[in-house]
């Protein structure tokens, strides 16, 4: 790995140009990225959700979990992020980077179907009525309709 340590860049939105070593981080839109630590210079895009990546942050450090496995890149790097350190995992061969992919596509089915879930059976917030104007009778009309009723009687 050329990359050993990165540092992380909270962000609102990612540069045009990433700086390697850095690990940008925008909560607002819960993605990290960063260049690839092997120093290929491919951007590496990490969703933050549980069914993808999760950021945990200590003190000035951050991990990434889990590993980042570059496999759609020709370098195929896999690496950890832990406490702003890059720690080298083996490579992966063409089945186990087939059985990741079927696992994390299941992981993230499993999360959609979860949240579609919620939102169906998360109670909607009842229309509120419209507001019928409350319409103030004049001094005239309230003394019209009390002279009314008193004759009535």
């Amino acid at each position: 790995m050329k990359t050993k340590t990165i540092r992380s860049a909270f962000v609102t939105q990612f540069p045009a140009v990433f700086e390697q070593g850095v690990l940008y981080i925008s909560e607002e839109f819960e993605t990290a990225g960063h260049l690839c630590c092997c120093g290929c210079g491919e951007k590496v895009i990490t969703p933050l959700n549980p069914a993808k990546w999760r950021l945990r942050k200590e003190g000035d450090t951050v991990s990434l979990s889990p590993s980042i496995g570059n496999w759609n890149y020709a370098c195929k790097s896999h690496y950890f992020i832990i406490k702003n350190q890059v720690v080298e995992a083996g490579q992966f061969d063409d089945r186990r980077i087939a059985a990741v992919q079927r696992r994390d596509k299941r992981d993230m089915e499993h999360y959609v179907a979860r949240s579609n879930a919620k939102a169906v059976h998360s109670p909607a917030k009842a229309p509120v009525p419209p507001v019928k104007p409350v319409l103030e009778k004049s001094l005239v009309c309230e003394v019209m309709e009390f002279l009314k009723k008193w004759l009535r009687n």
